[in-house]
C-alpha cells in the first residue's frame, strides 16, 4: 500500500452562514403609527383654542347682529333683538355712499401697495450693492421704524405736514417758485389720503425691505452669471432670473399687504381727531361710525362682514396663485 493510499482526507468545516436579518418594524409607506394621527392635531389646540375665543364668538356675534335689528334700545335691553333677515344687507348695498367708500378704499389700498412693493423692491435691491456696516445700520433704522407703534408714527407726520409748523411745507417752500406756507393738505380728501398713504406705505415699507433681502440672498449667483454671459443686463437678469425666484414671496407680500392696507383703521382715525369727513372715510371707518356714532350696530356688523367678505376674495386669489406656483415647481 503506497502512502498515497494511507493518506487521510483534511476535514472542510461546512461554510458560515449569513445571521439572519433583523425584523422589519418598517410600516409601509403611508401608514401612520398607532396614535400618530392625533399628535398634530394635540399639538395645534392650544393655539385653535385660543383662536377660536378671540376670534370666533366675536366673528358669531358680527354674523348675528348684521341679521338683526340692534341700535341702543336692544343694546340698553329695552327692547329685543329683532331678526330682519337681508334687510341690513339690502340697505348697505343700495346705499350710494357705501359704494364711494368701497372704491375709495380699493383705490387707497392698491396705491398704497404699489408704492409698497415697488420702493421696497428697489431698497431690497440697494441694500445687495452696500458695504457690511451700512447694510447693518440701514437695517437697525428700518427696524426701528417698523416696530414704531401706530400712534406715535401718525403723530410724528400730524407735525410733518401741519399747516402752520410743518415740516414738509417749509421745504418745499425753499424750492424756487414754490409758495407752500400755510398750506392745508388736508383740506380736499384727495391731498389728505395721499398723506395718509404715505404713512401706511412708511410703515409698511420695512418689513417689505427686510423680507425680499432675505428672499435675494437664495438667487443662485451662478444664474445671474450665466444671464450675463448670455448678454442680458441688469433689467434681463431681474426679470429672467430674480423675478422668478422671487414671485412667491412677492405674491405673499402682496396679499398681506392688500388686507393690511385695506383694513386701515388708527391712520385714518387719529389723523382726523377722531372724526374722519365723508370724503377720508374708507370702509373700517365707515363701520364704526355705522356702529358707534349712528349707532346703527346692525349696519356697523353688516358693513364689517362685507368687507371680511371681501377680504376672503382676496385670500381666495392668493391660495390660487401659490397653488399654480406649486403645480410649475
Amino acid at each position: 500500500m503506497s502512502a498515497a493510499d494511507t493518506h487521510i482526507p483534511a476535514k472542510v468545516s461546512p461554510p458560515r452562514q449569513a445571521p439572519p436579518p433583523p425584523p422589519d418594524n418598517r410600516r409601509p409607506r403611508g401608514q401612520r403609527a398607532p396614535g400618530g394621527a392625533a399628535v398634530p392635531w394635540l399639538l395645534l389646540a392650544p393655539c385653535l383654542l385660543i383662536l377660536a375665543l378671540v376670534m370666533g364668538y366675536p366673528l358669531a356675534r358680527l354674523v348675528t347682529l348684521s341679521f338683526q335689528k340692534f341700535g341702543q334700545s336692544q343694546l340698553w335691553g329695552f327692547q329685543p333683538a329683532e331678526s330682519v333677515g337681508f334687510d341690513n344687507f339690502a340697505k348697505v348695498l343700495g346705499d350710494g355712499e357705501f359704494w364711494a367708500v368701497v372704491v375709495r378704499t380699493i383705490v387707497f389700498a392698491g396705491g398704497a401697495v404699489v408704492l409698497t412693493m415697488v420702493i421696497g423692491m428697489a431698497l431690497a435691491l440697494l441694500l445687495q450693492r452696500v458695504s457690511g456696516w451700512l447694510k447693518v445700520l440701514i437695517n437697525i433704522v428700518l427696524v426701528a421704524s417698523w416696530g414704531m407703534p401706530v400712534i406715535v408714527a401718525t403723530t410724528v407726520f400730524k407735525w410733518l405736514f401741519d399747516t402752520d409748523y410743518g415740516v414738509f411745507n417749509a421745504l418745499l417752500s425753499k424750492l424756487p417758485g414754490i409758495d407752500m406756507v400755510g398750506h392745508n393738505w388736508f383740506a380736499s380728501g384727495p391731498e389728505g389720503l395721499a398723506v395718509i398713504m404715505l404713512l401706511v406705505v412708511w410703515g409698511a415699507v420695512p418689513f417689505v425691505v427686510i423680507t425680499l433681502g432675505a428672499g435675494l440672498t437664495q438667487v443662485p449667483k451662478e444664474l445671474e452669471e450665466a444671464a450675463r454671459l448670455d448678454g442680458a443686463g441688469s433689467w434681463g437678469v431681474f426679470r429672467y432670473v430674480t423675478l422668478p425666484v422671487l414671485k412667491p414671496i412677492i405674491v405673499m407680500l402682496t396679499t398681506l399687504s392688500v388686507i393690511w392696507d385695506m383694513g386701515v383703521f388708527p391712520q385714518v382715525f387719529v389723523m382726523r381727531g377722531g372724526h374722519p369727513e365723508p370724503e377720508f372715510q374708507v370702509l373700517n371707518t365707515y363701520s364704526y361710525d355705522r356702529a358707534f356714532v349712528v349707532n346703527d350696530y346692525a349696519q356697523g356688523s353688516a358693513i364689517a362682514l362685507i368687507t371680511v367678505l371681501l377680504l376672503l376674495g382676496v385670500v381666495a386669489v392668493y391660495m390660487r396663485q401659490m397653488l399654480k406656483i406649486g403645480e410649475v415647481e
